[in-house]
């Protein structure tokens, strides 16, 4: 019984860790991003949607590309952050699909 417990808390406990791996993402996308633009466009700075000089293509083609990068980063991220997690305690920090 104590194993239950111990898993139905162990979300709750990874919250933080959650919290900062999330943080670490957003900074490391953020990067990767602008290095990738830098390549493809040769330009420092992505276009912003507000920016009235930039055509839509290129607002469009820079949003397409920070978002994919974004969720590969986040994604890669939290699965070894979860698999971490495993690891050390046992449990998966999530709970089961389907389960109440």
């Amino acid at each position: 019984m104590a194993k239950k417990k111990s898993k139905k808390k162990l979300p709750l406990a990874y919250k933080p860790v959650g919290f900062a791996l999330g943080w670490t993402s957003g900074t490391v996308a953020g990067l990767a991003f602008q290095k990738t633009w830098k390549l493809i466009r040769h330009e420092d700075d992505a276009p912003d949607a507000l920016d009235r000089d930039r055509r839509w293509g290129e607002i469009l083609l820079a949003a397409a590309i920070q978002g994919a990068i974004f969720a590969v980063v986040r994604s890669a991220v939290n699965r070894a952050g979860a698999k971490a997690i495993e690891r050390s305690t046992g449990f998966w920090p999530a709970q089961e699909k389907g389960s109440a």
